[in-house]
C-alpha cells in the first residue's frame, strides 16, 4: 500500500504544471555587467556569493585545460582596506579619487596564477573575470576588473603564495552607468556627467572588417 501511494504521489508531482522560472537573457546580463566604481556600503557581500562566482571557473574554457588560475576571497574589513589602498579605480577620471568615501567595494576576489603571465594565462584570465562578473550580475551584484595595482605589495599584504594578476572588486552597485554608441575614430574615454557614468562603445556595424 505504501509503495502504491508513493508511486501515485510521484506521478502527481510529475504531471503537475511547473511554474516558469524567469531567467535573464545573456543580452540583459551583458548590459547590466558594467564596470562599477561606487557601491552600497550598507550591503554586505557574503562568502557564499563569492564562492558561487569562483565556482564558474570549474565550468569554463581554459587553454590546454591547464586551469592555472587560483582565487583568494577578501571580505574581512581590515584586509579589504589593504586591498583598496593598493588598487586604482577609474584612472581615466584624473579629477576624481575613486571610489568616493562611503562607496567602497564590500569584497574582492584576488586572482593569481600558478605560472607566470603568458598569452594563454591572460586569455584564461579574461574568460574567468567576465564569467565571474556575469554570475555576480545574475545575483544582483556588480563589480570592477582591476589590473592597475602593485602586484608584489598586494601579495605581501595578503600573504599570498602566488603572485596576483588581477583583482575583482565586488559589491551592490550604487551608480548609474550608460553606454553611448560612437563611431570609429571617436574618443573612447569614459566620462561622467550629472552623476551618470558614460561609456562609449563602437557601433556593432563598425566592428566588422571586410
Amino acid at each position: 500500500m505504501a509503495d502504491n501511494y508513493l508511486e501515485k504521489r510521484y506521478e502527481q508531482l510529475q504531471s503537475a504544471p511547473r511554474k516558469a522560472v524567469h531567467r535573464p537573457s545573456l543580452d540583459t546580463l551583458l548590459l547590466k555587467n558594467r564596470s562599477y566604481r561606487a557601491y552600497d556600503s550598507q550591503y554586505k557581500v557574503h562568502q557564499i556569493q563569492l564562492d558561487a562566482m569562483i565556482a564558474v571557473n570549474a565550468r569554463i574554457a581554459s587553454g590546454m585545460n591547464a586551469q592555472r588560475l587560483r582565487f583568494r576571497c577578501v571580505t574581512d574589513e581590515a584586509e579589504s582596506a589593504k586591498v583598496l589602498g593598493l588598487i586604482r579605480m577609474g584612472a581615466a577620471l584624473k579629477e576624481l579619487s575613486l571610489p568616493l568615501p562611503g562607496t567602497e567595494p564590500q569584497a574582492y576576489i584576488v586572482v593569481c596564477s600558478s605560472v607566470g603571465e603568458n598569452q594563454t594565462v591572460l586569455i584564461d584570465l579574461g574568460i574567468s573575470l567576465q564569467s565571474m562578473l556575469l554570475k555576480a550580475v545574475e545575483m544582483g551584484l556588480g563589480g570592477l576588473i582591476v589590473r592597475n595595482f602593485d602586484h608584489k605589495a598586494l601579495q605581501q599584504a595578503l600573504d599570498l603564495p602566488l603572485e596576483p594578476i588581477a583583482v575583482l572588486a565586488v559589491g551592490k552597485p550604487a551608480e548609474k552607468v550608460e553606454l553611448v554608441e560612437v563611431h570609429r575614430g571617436d574618443s573612447l574615454d569614459y566620462y561622467r556627467r550629472d552623476g551618470v557614468h558614460f561609456v562609449p562603445k563602437i557601433a556593432p556595424s563598425e566592428l566588422k572588417i571586410g
